[in-house]
């Protein structure tokens, strides 16, 4: 098995290259899309040693997990991702119980597109990889990652207050782990 090309109505997800890089290094850069992941824009040094890893990463490939760039016709959307998120390129997937984790452009948030994506993904994982579950975890506050995963039936199983050397408003309300399992999404 291999990272395939999803499909969904609006949107194609494409196994994740090098060749992505400049438009990651794009999405970084807004201070918004990163408000509740390191509180700033990345710089595009931090973004490139962020991303280029993860760009040439094809551990994953063979389990057909890994990370997709995401397009609407010739629009970069944002990426999605089954399997590591934003960890360590270099560890181990959790090819049984995968993280999924999805970043739109500004764009086109507010459109049900991460959610369209994070579906396509998710199906894949469930029905083509036969994964036993898939977790996802954002800022408690970070109302629009929750709703996502509400719409994904994916239900709130943890909150996490964590301690940072530099926290973010509303770290205090801590992290929240939501999780789906395949039985779950194959009765929904």
């Amino acid at each position: 098995m291999s990272r395939p090309v999803l499909a969904t109505t609006r949107l194609q997800l494409r196994p994740m290259t090098l060749e992505h890089l400049p438009l990651l290094v794009d999405l970084d850069s807004d201070p918004e899309v990163m408000r509740y992941l390191i509180g700033r824009a990345r710089t595009r040094p931090e973004a490139e040693e962020f991303w280029v890893p993860r760009c040439a990463d094809e551990s994953a490939d063979t389990l057909g997990l890994g990370w997709w760039a995401g397009f609407a016709g010739d629009d970069f959307v944002g990426w999605w991702d089954l399997g590591r998120s934003d960890s360590d390129p270099s560890a181990t997937v959790a090819h049984r119980r995968p993280e999924a984790g999805w970043r739109l452009r500004r764009a086109f948030w507010r459109q049900g597109l991460a959610s369209e994506g994070a579906i396509a993904l998710l199906d894949h994982g469930f029905r083509t990889v036969g994964v036993d579950a898939v977790w996802a975890e954002t800022m408690a506050v970070n109302q629009g990652s929750r709703g996502v995963m509400r719409r994904l039936g994916m239900r709130h199983i943890a909150t996490e207050v964590r301690e940072w050397d530099d926290p973010l408003p509303g770290s205090d309300l801590g992290e929240v782990v939501y999780e789906i399992t395949r039985e779950e999404w194959l009765r929904r």
